[in-house]
């Protein structure tokens, strides 16, 4: 009898160790390509008003007078894709309800946002695996955006312009 509880025992191990590979394998499969899926590399930038429940806020402004009007992803899959600011906050990562959607395998799904606060950019890691960087030091917290400065997510880079 003991030797029929280690043999079954043996068996139960090896199916819930290949159950646990599959389910492994499963979700690196769907990060990888969970972008490809879709085929859609950038959604239009949203306008967020009271209808959301979201407070607005005005326009960022930069000092010297020179207010940032566009985002420019610089490097990554998406180079030259310009979005044109306005009132609303963008949201960057691999999920598809973000504002602009990137397929870095090294972006979390809701990886990082840049929020207009007190008439400037501000940008804000939402608790990604690889961080966000600001030029090059790693942003921990809301960090102030000037002008032409790289914000990196992974392989891509971006930048405000005016």
């Amino acid at each position: 009898m003991p030797e029929l509880v280690i043999t079954v025992a043996r068996f139960g191990f090896l199916v819930l160790l290949w159950i646990f590979v599959f389910t492994v394998v499963g979700v690196i499969r769907r990060d990888l390509f969970a972008g490809a899926r879709s085929g859609r590399l950038v959604a239009a930038p949203r306008t967020v008003g009271a209808s959301t429940g979201q407070a607005t806020a005005k326009p960022a402004k930069v000092k010297r007078g020179r207010a940032a009007h566009q985002l420019v992803v610089t490097a990554g899959q998406l180079a030259g894709t310009r979005i044109t600011l306005g009132e609303a906050q963008i949201t960057i990562g691999r999920a598809e309800d973000s504002t602009l959607v990137i397929t870095d395998d090294y972006a979390s799904a809701r990886h990082a946002r840049l929020v207009p606060r007190e008439g400037q950019w501000f940008v804000e890691d939402l608790g990604s695996t690889n961080g966000t960087y600001l030029d090059r030091a790693k942003v921990t917290g809301p960090t102030p955006v000037p002008l032409g400065v790289p914000i990196r997510i992974g392989r891509t880079s971006l930048e405000l312009r005016p």
